[in-house]
């Protein structure tokens, strides 16, 4: 009999696991769930990752403060094949569904004349947004009133920004530059649109490229965006979403003191997966920390060359238009092996 029973409730255990659905079984697994966030958990954070102050309560650099001269000097050593990779996108100049303001290059001159022997242009190009290859600066974005250190509406007028403007930026970026390519560390061409990347993968990548992401460093990172609009066409950034960052990346980033990221999308996922915010990746880099954001950058022919080398470390150098005022720039990164 009492064999009889202890079978009997195996069976019916059996069933009952055969019954769940396997999404109840995995889901304490799945990284979504494992990194649940609410806007509380962020507003949280606002407070725990938080630079202001660190460098005074004037500072404008933010965790480019990080970047120093010995930074600097050991970023230099990086380059021994002499060997130069564009990040830049080629400017999108056709209008599509994430590129609603494409850039513009007007001919003002074409010397056809003895007189006038000169070719000129102008460039027109509103770069914030999905398209164009840019940095976003520290006064970007509020956040209830108040940007990185504390200051406020005040500090940006009709007539530009008073204080955190991309013209701090006027000396340039010069750092050793690191890629962190998801994609070949999940073994496919790119990301989907909503995919997003989590603290075990940063991880696990930097266990598969020998490398470790520490203070001052400047972080890339390949989501394969460029790649997949490329082979299938644009996107509804809006609807479909975009590969990125999960918000639970940013402590990761801030206990490693990287001074400044970038990635090939808007570095954030969409939809975020935190109910009543859009950016909190955005948000948490350059209202919190400080940090400078690289967005829409083509990572493609990076990524390739680090493949072949097999190096996932470069000298970064970066020169933003030093505008009074500005809110970024656009511009074009190189990595230097």
């Amino acid at each position: 009999m009492q064999r009889t029973s202890l079978s009997a409730v195996t069976l019916v255990l059996v069933g009952m696991l055969l019954a769940l659905p396997s999404d109840g079984l995995e889901a304490a697994d799945k990284p979504a769930v494992r990194h649940a966030m609410t806007l509380t958990d962020i507003e949280r954070q606002l407070k725990e990752l938080s630079n202001w102050n660190r460098w005074g309560n004037g500072d404008e650099l933010g965790s480019l403060n990080l970047i120093t001269e010995k930074t600097r000097r050991r970023a230099a050593k990086l380059v021994k094949r002499g060997v130069m990779v564009s990040l830049a996108r080629v400017p999108e100049e056709v209008k599509a569904v994430d590129n609603p303001d494409p850039f513009i290059q007007k001919m003002l001159k074409i010397g056809r004349t003895p007189e006038v022997p000169w070719a000129v242009d102008n460039y027109s190009v509103s770069y914030h947004g999905y398209a164009h290859t840019h940095i976003d600066a520290l006064c970007h974005l509020f956040f209830r009133g108040r940007l990185y250190n504390g200051f406020t509406h005040e500090d940006v007028t009709e007539k530009g920004a008073r204080r955190l403007s991309i013209h701090n930026l006027r000396e340039g970026i010069f750092a050793r530059g690191i890629l962190v390519d998801i994609p070949r560390l999940r073994g496919k061409k790119w990301l989907e649109p909503g995919e997003a990347v989590y603290p075990e993968d940063l991880d696990e990548w930097q266990k598969q490229a020998e490398l470790k992401i520490g203070r001052g460093d400047v972080v890339f990172f390949r989501t394969g965006r460029w790649a997949r609009r490329d082979a299938k066409g644009p996107w509804d950034v809006q609807s479909v979403g975009m590969p990125g960052l999960h918000a639970s990346c940013c402590a990761w980033l801030k206990k490693r003191d990287v001074a400044m990221v970038g990635s090939d999308a808007a570095m954030d996922v969409m939809p975020s997966q935190i109910e009543g915010l859009t950016h909190p990746v955005h948000l948490l880099l350059l209202h919190a920390m400080g940090c400078h954001i690289f967005d829409n950058c083509d990572l493609e022919d990076l990524g390739n060359t680090c493949a072949k080398y097999r190096q996932w470390e470069f000298l970064l150098t970066a020169s933003p238009i030093p505008v009074r005022g500005g809110t970024g720039s656009p511009l074009n990164p190189i990595a230097g092996f």
